[in-house]
């Protein structure tokens, strides 16, 4: 009979094994979310996410080795960012006529971001190399993961906390707009996409065909001004 041991420190030497336990876990994270009704707190990615850390864990497997056989996954992430520039294109023309308020919007929204992040950690006394790390935390994973190294941070928690924030303003961003009696669906998408980026994009294609394009234009165009505002605003609280 062959010893699981020594048969998982096999598997461990094939390159696509950590590629394959990646995409299982998402094939599992989206059945649990197709299962659950698409409940917003039932995210694919997050499921994926945390079930990949418990096997991390209970296999004792470092972080680094995960990452060179599952590397591909995040090379990825770069053409999925380029592609943001295809619904800005599409609605190049509603952009225009609106370009104030959006413009407006997303610097209150960028700059609120990374300020409130920074401020409540520096009053909790946290060190400057996680400050770096916290300023891109609402820019999409890969602009962040950069942004964070350029900086001086670590790149794997801005992936991590831009998952969680992304995955809380999902569930709770509808709330407050229904109350402020926020309607447009060009408005209720952009939003979502400044403060959500891509758990939030994907949320917004679910309600409404607009507000997922908004979304996403507004996911893009805060990557865009986190990478440059990004290390003026930290550079306050150094």
């Amino acid at each position: 009979m062959t010893d699981p041991v020594l048969l998982w420190s096999y598997l461990t030497q094939a390159p696509l094994l950590w590629l394959c336990v990646t995409l299982l876990a998402y094939w599992a994270g989206d059945t649990a979310f197709r299962a659950s009704g698409r409940k917003p707190w039932v995210n694919p990615v997050l499921v994926a996410v945390i079930l990949l850390a418990c096997l991390l864990w209970v296999t004792g497997t470092d972080y680094s080795a995960y990452f060179e056989g599952a590397q591909f996954v995040h090379f990825m992430l770069g053409p999925a960012t380029v592609a943001l520039a295809l619904p800005l294109h599409a609605n190049l023309g509603r952009v225009r006529r609106a370009a104030l308020p959006i413009l407006v919007a997303l610097v209150a929204g960028s700059v609120t971001a990374i300020g409130s992040a920074l401020a409540i950690a520096w009053l909790l006394g946290v060190d400057p190399h996680t400050l770096a790390a916290l300023a891109p935390k609402s820019a999409t994973a890969p602009v962040a993961i950069g942004i964070s190294e350029s900086l001086g941070g670590a790149p794997t928690p801005p992936a991590g906390l831009g998952l969680l924030t992304g995955t809380i303003r999902a569930i709770v961003a509808p709330p407050p707009l229904h109350a402020l009696g926020v309607r447009d669906w060009r408005a209720r998408g952009f939003s979502v996409g400044v403060a959500a980026h891509g758990i939030g994009t994907a949320r917004a294609f679910q309600v409404h065909e607009t507000a997922g394009a908004f979304a996403s234009i507004g996911m893009g165009l805060n990557a865009v001004l986190t990478a440059l505002i990004a290390p003026w605003v930290l550079a306050l609280f150094q």
